[in-house]
């Protein structure tokens, strides 16, 4: 489906045949004068709605790919899509281009962390050389857009400004478009560091932008409070996790999460999410809070006999 979000901006769903897997995974389309911009092209399988939408909407140029990131549903089907717009050239963080280049070993790391999942968004097109690269600003016709390094999520994360739309990847969580609430979860999947995270929150919470476009998912036009929310949501969940894994607490991840659903304003919405979106990010929260507590396990001190709760 394709969404029209602003002025020559596009949001094209690329939703998977899995529980829950829609209005989650998606690319943006920066239409310009004689062609187009891509932000992320998702994952392999969904190549095919991708050239669609772009058949759609009249694209038959396309100047830049720019990936947030080369996590295989943002990132997966970039070299394919290419075979059909030889003009195009990739802008990628200077960690994920050999990785893009020669996609052997993100694959088999995607299958041993994501497993079944990895084979639905499909093998890694890789991409030629030649056509990769990394820079601080893209010139477009309607003006340069700013390529910023944001890792947290991701250490080869990046953030784009064009004009006063920021195409955030996953760099201040996910979140679902509800109405009458609010869910908003940090993406922080093993292994998460929490300076690194705060650090790129504070850099886009600096910008002077009016619009945030998510990689998972919508478009938010209230970008300073989400981003307030989201470098408050961090610590919140820290202060838990640690709480708990000082108590050696049983079955530590159910309880945290339930304890999150309770104190956590920016997850409220959870009980309003449709029944199978909630499925989804259900395994989702478990995977930002693993990846949080391997920093707490890292970085607490531990005093006298108390040692950290077993890992989940």
């Amino acid at each position: 489906m394709i969404h029209e979000c602003g002025n020559n901006l596009f949001l094209i769903d690329l939703d998977q045949p899995r529980e829950g897997f829609r209005h989650f995974i998606s690319s943006w389309i920066l239409l310009e004068k004689g062609g187009a911009v891509l932000v992320d092209t998702g994952p392999r399988s969904t190549i095919p709605v991708l050239k669609k939408a772009l058949k759609e909407l009249g694209i038959t140029t396309i100047g830049y790919i720019l990936l947030t990131h080369i996590h295989i549903d943002h990132a997966g089907g970039t070299g394919l899509l290419m075979d059909d717009y030889p003009e195009a050239q990739v802008i990628c963080h200077p960690k994920g281009i050999q990785h893009m280049v020669q996609p052997e070993r993100l694959w088999k790391s995607s299958q041993q962390v994501l497993g079944p999942l990895a084979e639905l968004y499909g093998e890694i097109a890789p991409i030629p050389p030649e056509r990769i690269a990394f820079q601080d600003i893209v010139e477009l016709e309607s003006g340069p857009v700013r390529v910023l390094q944001t890792p947290g999520h991701a250490p080869h994360h990046l953030s784009f400004l064009a004009g006063d739309y920021l195409f955030a990847g996953e760099v201040a969580g996910v979140t679902c478009p509800l109405e009458g609430g609010l869910y908003l979860r940090p993406a922080t999947p093993p292994v998460f560091d929490l300076e690194t995270q705060m650090r790129s929150l504070e850099k886009v919470a600096s910008l002077d932008i009016s619009t945030v476009c998510l990689g998972h998912y919508g478009i938010r036009h209230d970008p300073q409070s989400l981003l307030s929310h989201a470098k408050a949501q961090i610590p919140r969940w820290l202060g838990i996790m640690e709480t708990h894994l000082r108590e050696k607490s049983e079955d530590f991840e159910e309880i945290v999460f339930k304890e999150l659903l309770a104190q956590d304003p920016c997850m409220q919405g959870y009980h309003l999410l449709p029944e199978d979106i909630r499925t989804r990010e259900r395994d989702f929260i478990s995977n930002s809070i693993r990846g949080m507590k391997g920093y707490l396990v890292k970085t607490i001190p531990i005093k006298g006999n108390m040692k950290p709760a077993r890992a989940q």
